[in-house]
């Protein structure tokens, strides 16, 4: 009797795209939601791009010299193990790249403000975004938008300034800043004084406290000499908001993000789109019907399962801005380690919004099984391979474990013709050998994902094999 399993069958293979292909294909019905135009007069992205690469060409040109002339074995890089250079590696590129010494410092400074540059201890490394700098515009902007956000880190404070005080207006600043956007041109600098005062006024009432608990009444107060009377210590209340608003200006013009002259601050074609993405992905989320920006992450990626990628990825950033990035990359591991698959899929496309932050936290769960796959991929991209080539630094086993994984998330949440097209994924070339790889790896649901895969396949011949090799996981036989 002759058996009618294709035991040689080969699978069409195609490169493999796991963390994709659930919440893409599940989502590919859903209408497509339009993305939002920004204001009539703003440039292109590639015209923006073209600003910022501009801009940050001192930093781009210092990154690529550490790059070459900085490394393991190759001198210090930094003081103290810090990310300021050395005395002696800030005289060598001095030399070498014909500036002032403080100009190297500067444009070092902006070149890991802006992820062009990282550093490790007493060594550096390019970032990921200086290999994609002159082919990824995406790449440019989101490097632009990091200097923008570290706006206050890149240009000093005035000395003798109260921290309190600077740090009511850096979380003031956001307000400014929208107010210069809608204003759509140049605004007097003495209006913008103003606005701040008043938010720095809301600020300081939104931190009052009132007191809880019994209260003691107060005695009469104790006679003191005019003498003994002390000065009333200087705090923010008391420090002058006009020499910190002058700061937070110089410091934005430093970035680029603005220009100021005639008393007047005017938001360049840079500050004034990044201000709306901003504004945009705060109103993305506030009108999400899941209230994604509030949850937390378990609940905020079950939201975004239901999203395009685009859409989703704005959740993310929105989410992202709404919390410390260290507790956020906390609970996205969280997240990862429950028992959906989907959910850890999803946890790592978040977390690749999140960017360098995140490196440290990924590489600590490369000891543990269910995560391994994800962080090597999600390392890979850090490091600068092309997402569809990524897969090359998985193992045999490791690949077929997330095989495994992303049909678990198909499984649960798609459809059946999408776990049989989920086959084409395989890196084996025949059924027989994926199911004898699938039942070696031992993964936790693997007889589930079995099981539905034969349901679903319409190749009766096939179908009985895979329940075959259900049978066989569930029993413990061969």
């Amino acid at each position: 009797m002759t058996s009618r399993i294709p035991r040689d069958s080969r699978l069409r293979l195609v490169r493999p795209r796991p963390l994709a292909a659930a919440p893409r294909a599940m989502t590919q019905r859903r209408p497509h939601r339009a993305a939002p135009r920004p204001p009539e007069g703003t440039p292109a992205r590639s015209e923006l791009a073209g600003m910022a690469r501009s801009g940050l060409a001192g930093a781009a040109r210092v990154a690529r010299w550490a790059d070459t002339a900085l490394g393991p074995g190759r001198g210090s890089a930094t003081t103290d193990g810090k990310a300021t250079l050395s005395d002696t590696t800030a005289e060598h590129a001095a030399r070498e790249l014909g500036l002032t010494v403080d100009r190297v410092r500067a444009d070092w400074d902006t070149a890991r403000l802006a992820g062009l540059v990282e550093v490790h201890g007493d060594t550096a490394r390019p970032g990921w975004r200086l290999r994609a700098w002159d082919r990824d515009d995406s790449a440019v902007l989101r490097g632009w938008v990091a200097l923008f956000d570290a706006w206050s880190l890149a240009h000093p404070e005035p000395p003798g300034q109260e921290p309190s005080a600077v740090a009511e207006v850096v979380s003031a600043m956001p307000q400014v800043l929208s107010f210069l956007q809608l204003s759509a041109g140049p605004v007097p600098v003495t209006q913008l004084l103003d606005l701040l005062g008043q938010r720095v006024t809301e600020l300081r009432t939104e931190r009052c406290e009132v007191p809880y608990g019994p209260r003691l009444e107060p005695g009469p107060p104790a006679p003191r000499a005019p003498e003994e009377e002390p000065a009333p210590p200087p705090g923010a209340a008391d420090a002058p908001l006009d020499p910190l608003l002058d700061w937070a200006l110089h410091a934005l013009v430093s970035v680029g993000a603005l220009t100021c002259g005639d008393g007047q601050a005017t938001l360049t074609p840079l500050g004034s789109w990044a201000v709306w993405v901003k504004l945009e992905q705060i109103c993305v989320a506030a009108q999400s019907p899941a209230g994604n920006i509030e949850q937390g992450a378990e609940d905020m990626l079950r939201g975004c399962a239901q999203l395009r990628p685009n859409a989703a990825r704005a959740e993310y950033r929105a989410w992202l801005a709404a919390r410390p990035v260290g507790s956020a990359v906390t609970e996205l591991l969280a997240a990862a380690r429950g028992e959906d698959a989907l959910l850890r899929g999803l946890a790592f496309d978040a977390l690749r919004v999140v960017g360098a932050p995140a490196e440290p936290d990924v590489r600590s769960v490369l000891d543990e099984p269910t995560l391994r796959p994800y962080a090597l991929l999600w390392l890979a991209e850090y490091d600068g391979d092309d997402p569809e080539d990524a897969h090359h630094v998985l193992t045999r086993r490791e690949a077929t474990w997330l095989w495994v994984d992303t049909a678990a998330a198909v499984a649960d949440h798609g459809e059946a013709p999408l776990l049989v097209r989920h086959l084409e994924a395989a890196v084996q070339p025949t059924v027989p050998a994926l199911l004898d790889e699938v039942r070696a790896v031992g993964h936790p649901r693997t007889v589930q994902v079995l099981v539905a895969l034969a349901a679903a396949h319409p190749d009766p011949a096939l179908a009985k094999a895979v329940r075959r090799a259900a049978f066989q996981v569930h029993t413990g036989g061969n």
